[in-house]
C-alpha cells in the first residue's frame, strides 16, 4: 500500500518550494523595496491571510472574487475567503481601523497571495507581493508618485530601466456611453477592443456612431507616450472623455518633471482585466521578456479615492541577475567566538562545528577561521 503514496515532495499544481538562496534573495528584495517605501513616508501594514468572506470580497476585493479559496470557519460558522490580492484588505485597513488618521494615508504592505488558478502565462497560484497604496487624494500628483516611488523601488531591487506602461480604462466605456452604445453591440466592441482588433473596432464603431467612432484612431495611437497624448488632443471627445485624457496629460507631466528619462508608453483604450480601476492603470516592465514588474492605478478604497501599486518580488528575482552571496565560514569547534562575531560584523556568514564529522565541504564554506581571519579554502585541500 505504501507503494501507492504519492511522494511527499510532491506538491499541488501551481506552488512551489522556494529554496536557499533564492528565499533568502527574495525577501532581501522586499526588504530592499520597503526601505523605499519607508523613506517616502509609507508605512507598513500586515493584514491576515484570512478574513470572514463578506469584507474581503466588499468594494475592489469582487474583482478577485472568482480567484478566492474559501472555507468554514468552525468557530463562527461563517465562511472565510483566503486573499487572492492584498489591496482590499488594506482597503478595509484604511476605511475601518484608520479611518481616524489624517489623509492623505500612505501605507505599504508584503506579503502571499493565493489564487484558485494560475494562467498560461502565469501558472504560479502563489504569489508574492510588495506594493504602496496613496489613499484620500484624487490629483495627478498622487499617481504620478505612486508610479516614481515604484520605479526607485524597482532600482533598489537592481532593475535600472523599467518602462511604465499608462493605460486608461474608463475611456472606452466613457466613449461607449456617450455613444448610448448598450447590448450586444457594446460586448462586440468590448471584445474586439480587448483583442486589438483594428478592422472589428471600426466596423462595429461605424454601427454605433459618434463619439464611438473615435475608438479605431484611440486604438491605433497606442505607444509612447507623447504620441499617443497628441492623438488624444487632437480627437473630438465628449467632456467625460476629455477629462480623462486631460488628467492622463497631467499625469504625465508630473511623472516627466521628476523622471525626464523614464520611458512611458500610453494606451487610451485598453480596459484588460482593469475591472475595479476608476482612473489610469499602470503596469511597469523591466528590460527584456521579463514579463509584468507591477501593476496599480487608481481604484475607490471604500468610499474615498486612492491609488496604488503591487509589486512582484518573484518578477523582479528573475529579472536581475543574482548578487554575489556572502562567503560561507567554517568555525571549527573550540574557535574564538569574539573572532566569529567579528567576521560576521565584516559580511561574513559564520557556520559553526557541532562535531568532529562537520567538515567546510559538508557545510558549504568557501573559508576558515585561522586565527582572527577568514582565510579560503582550497578546492583540492
Amino acid at each position: 500500500m505504501t507503494e501507492d503514496l504519492p511522494s511527499p515532495a510532491l506538491l499541488p499544481s501551481g506552488l512551489t518550494d522556494l529554496l536557499p538562496p533564492e528565499a533568502a534573495r527574495e525577501a532581501a528584495l522586499v526588504e530592499a523595496m520597503h526601505a523605499v517605501f519607508a523613506a517616502h513616508g509609507y508605512e507598513r501594514v500586515k493584514p491576515p491571510l484570512l478574513e470572514f468572506e463578506d469584507s474581503l470580497l466588499a468594494g475592489s476585493g469582487a474583482a478577485v472574487a472568482d480567484q478566492t479559496f474559501r472555507l468554514m470557519d468552525p468557530d463562527s460558522h461563517r465562511m472565510m475567503g483566503l486573499r487572492a490580492d492584498t489591496t482590499p484588505q488594506v482597503a478595509r485597513i484604511a476605511a475601518t481601523r484608520l479611518g481616524g488618521v489624517a489623509r492623505p494615508l500612505r501605507l505599504s504592505y508584503s506579503g502571499q497571495v493565493l489564487r484558485v488558478r494560475g494562467n498560461q502565462l502565469a501558472p504560479q497560484r502563489q504569489i508574492p507581493q510588495v506594493g504602496i497604496e496613496l489613499i484620500g487624494t484624487d490629483c495627478a500628483e498622487a499617481d504620478a508618485e505612486i508610479a516614481l516611488v515604484s520605479v526607485e523601488a524597482l532600482a533598489a531591487a537592481g532593475i535600472a530601466a523599467p518602462s511604465l506602461d499608462i493605460t486608461l480604462p474608463t475611456m472606452a466605456p466613457a466613449l461607449l456611453d456617450a455613444a448610448g452604445v448598450q447590448g450586444d453591440l457594446r460586448h462586440k466592441l468590448a471584445r474586439a477592443l480587448d483583442r486589438k482588433d483594428a478592422a472589428a473596432v471600426h466596423a462595429l464603431a461605424a454601427q454605433a456612431g459618434p463619439p464611438a467612432n473615435g475608438l479605431t484612431a484611440l486604438l491605433t495611437a497606442a505607444g509612447p507616450a507623447d504620441g499617443a497624448l497628441a492623438a488624444l488632443a487632437a480627437a473630438s471627445l465628449p467632456p467625460a472623455a476629455r477629462a480623462i485624457a486631460d488628467n492622463a496629460a497631467a499625469i504625465v507631466a508630473a511623472i516627466r518633471a521628476r523622471a525626464p528619462g523614464l520611458r512611458i508608453t500610453l494606451d487610451p483604450v485598453e480596459f484588460r482585466g482593469l475591472q475595479y480601476h476608476v482612473g489610469v492603470a499602470f503596469t511597469l516592465y523591466g528590460p527584456g521578456n521579463t514579463g509584468e514588474l507591477a501593476r496599480g492605478g487608481r481604484y475607490m478604497s471604500g468610499g474615498e479615492t486612492a491609488t496604488g501599486m503591487t509589486l512582484y518580488p518573484d518578477t523582479v528575482a528573475r529579472a536581475v541577475a543574482p548578487a554575489p552571496l556572502p562567503h560561507r565560514v567554517f568555525i571549527p569547534r573550540g574557535a574564538d567566538a569574539v573572532a566569529a562575531a567579528e567576521l560576521r560584523t565584516q559580511g561574513f556568514i559564520t557556520v559553526a562545528a557541532l562535531s568532529d564529522t562537520d567538515t567546510p565541504q559538508s557545510l558549504r564554506c568557501s573559508h576558515t577561521l585561522r586565527g582572527r581571519a577568514a582565510a579560503p579554502i582550497e578546492e583540492n585541500a
